[in-house]
């Protein structure tokens, strides 16, 4: 991998995930305010009235805090330069959120690339950075031009939603998500954990082990972009087979020191051509 100088100059695009946890005092005051809760009390039954209603007890974005944000650096050949988690292996939600926005901006501003980024990860970190007191007026920038603003949903130049790429931008429903289409391309996809889980794994401390799983689900994120790059005849299909090759490389050269790789390796698959 180049170093890091030479890693800034050549991003073109960042692919990033991001977990969360509840802020259990913020749920207290603001759905339980004179019900005289403990901050565990009141997310607790946040959840259960959650999951009596929805059938599941994830809370809306508003009431959560970032604990991981993996982001995965790519140049303008889709080449996989690295793959960071923010402010490890400490995970502080105000510094994470710093890092992912300042680091935005020193890298020029590439392209961010997400899955269902537009309706989780980035209101996530938008809403962090109103709470801490940050200004990123590359992103808020309302006084240019509609097309040109970076939140402008069809902006693809400034934020490329693999989930809207694919769905046509909500026009079929995309049954199965990231996992379906990782897998559809012989890639892990969830492999024993989701995010359904992640409060439960802070919550006994396993904050690492959600680290390593946000750096499973950029690598998902990478594979389906570049054959998304397929599809729309940015990159041929052995170019592609190439870069896949070369990242498994790179994959088993981080696996002796990084538990995630290896446990991404373990569920590896390579694609098959119908022809074959």
């Amino acid at each position: 991998m180049a170093n890091h100088d030479e890693t800034r100059a050549k991003v073109k695009y960042l692919i990033f995930d991001a977990e969360a946890i509840a802020d259990a005092e913020l749920v207290s005051r603001i759905q339980y305010p004179n019900d005289n809760l403990s901050p565990d009390e009141a997310l607790k039954r946040y959840r259960e009235a959650l999951f009596a209603k929805n059938g599941t007890d994830i809370l809306p974005v508003t009431y959560m805090l970032p604990i991981s944000i993996a982001v995965a650096k790519v140049d303008a050949q889709y080449k996989l330069l690295g793959i960071a988690t923010l402010d490890s292996p400490e995970y502080r939600p105000a510094v994470m959120t710093r890092n992912f926005w300042q680091g935005w901006h020193k890298y020029g501003c590439p392209t961010l690339v997400t899955f269902n980024g537009r309706g989780y990860d980035l209101p996530l970190l938008e809403l962090a950075a109103f709470r801490f007191g940050l200004a990123v007026p590359d992103w808020f920038n309302t006084e240019a031009r509609s097309y040109e603003q970076s939140r402008n949903r069809y902006n693809t130049d400034a934020h490329l939603d693999l989930y809207d790429f694919v769905s046509n931008f909500g026009a079929t429903k995309l049954s199965g998500g990231l996992n379906l289409l990782a897998n559809l391309i012989g890639k892990p996809g969830k492999s024993g954990v989701d995010g359904s889980m992640v409060q439960d794994m802070y919550l006994r401390g396993e904050v690492a082990a959600i680290n390593d799983y946000c750096r499973c689900d950029v690598l998902d994120t990478y594979f389906v972009f570049i054959r998304t790059r397929v599809l729309m005849g940015k990159l041929t299909l052995e170019a592609e087979q190439q870069l896949v090759a070369e990242s498994k490389t790179w994959l088993e050269q981080q696996a002796t020191s990084n538990p995630a790789y290896a446990h991404y390796l373990e569920h590896w698959g390579d694609w098959k051509s119908p022809a074959e």
